[in-house]
């Protein structure tokens, strides 16, 4: 139990020095804390002062313990205090993320497997080091969780390439289906598509995403349209262009600044249907016209090509 671990380990942990000085102190002891430690990890009750706990883990990684980090990440735990619980996630997360070091096949296998319950910022990060192509469907989960979500995008950004294919399906794959698509759902996807934009595409795979421009969410919409820039062909160009002034007026201004950028480079090819469209709208009345957010984009779009000197194709 705590109250038998050594005097020493009690002050190491609960002097609220440094981590560093506080790891450092209980790794100089040796080996003579692992078993102490081990059961202050094991036997300890979670904390909403979680730090020493965390503490005894990067000791324990320290000197070497992968077994105990294992044993405690594999040790079911019903907290109910909200607090406590993020407290202790905190701590299974630096157990995970120090488990990295042992880079062998068993290890990798056992995070797997730990993978398949529990949803860890440590664990993602853990087997992003591992680089481990087993792992891209539980990032791809982790991305539709608020809280994981930065985790797993970095996590698919150090795979790169090799994840490519897994995020462009996944990018048109809403769940459980299109018609009662979750709000998760749709943020994995958006993420998707971000990563895929980073990551870069092939053709083929602007094959799997073409059909996301008929989205009815602006912000996936534009973020697949930046990747149709460079392999759409022109009738699709035209597309994406139609479907950016289609969902001008309900995106929001971030969205909206990401649209003025991409109907700037097609204004080539899509310059008279955006005429035609803001020709349209002066015929509302001056107050509609004034907050128009559709009708400020295009004009700006508009005012940048024509600096740039861009020149109308012949009417057809």
């Amino acid at each position: 139990m705590i109250e038998e671990v050594p005097h020493r380990l009690i002050s190491c942990l609960e002097s609220w020095r440094s981590e560093e000085e506080t790891v450092a102190c209980l790794v100089e002891s040796g080996p003579a804390v692992i078993e102490p430690l081990s059961r202050f990890l094991l036997e300890g009750k979670p904390n909403k002062v979680f730090q020493p706990r965390l503490w005894a883990v990067k000791a324990l990684a320290a000197l070497g313990c992968r077994e105990v980090l294992l044993a405690y990440l594999f040790q079911e735990r019903d907290i109910v205090d909200p607090e406590e619980r993020l407290g202790e996630e905190a701590v299974e997360s630096a157990a995970a993320r120090c488990l990295a070091a042992w880079r062998d096949e068993e290890t990798l296998l056992l995070l797997l497997r730990l993978s398949e319950h529990r949803l860890l910022n440590g664990l993602i990060e853990a087997l992003a080091e591992f680089r481990a192509l087993e792992a891209i469907p539980y990032f791809e989960r982790a991305l539709e969780d608020d809280f994981y979500r930065p985790a797993a995008e970095s996590a698919f950004l150090k795979l790169g390439s090799k994840a490519a294919e897994a995020l462009a399906q996944s990018a048109v794959t809403p769940r459980p289906e299109a018609s009662t698509e979750t709000p998760g759902s749709l943020k994995r996807r958006r993420s998707a598509v971000r990563l895929l934009n980073a990551i870069g595409v092939s053709k083929a795979h602007w094959q799997i995403l073409r059909d996301v421009l008929y989205e009815s969410d602006a912000e996936l919409m534009v973020e697949n349209a930046k990747l149709g820039l460079r392999f759409a062909s022109e009738a699709e160009r035209l597309l994406i262009a139609h479907r950016l002034i289609q969902c001008l007026p309900s995106a929001s201004w971030m969205v909206q600044s990401d649209m003025e950028e991409i109907l700037t480079t097609l204004w080539p090819e899509a310059a008279y249907e955006m005429e035609r469209e803001i020709a349209r709208r002066l015929k509302q009345p001056e107050t509609a016209r004034a907050w128009d957010p559709c009708l400020s984009v295009l004009l700006r779009v508009k005012r940048r090509a024509e600096q740039a000197s861009y020149t109308l194709p012949e009417s057809r």
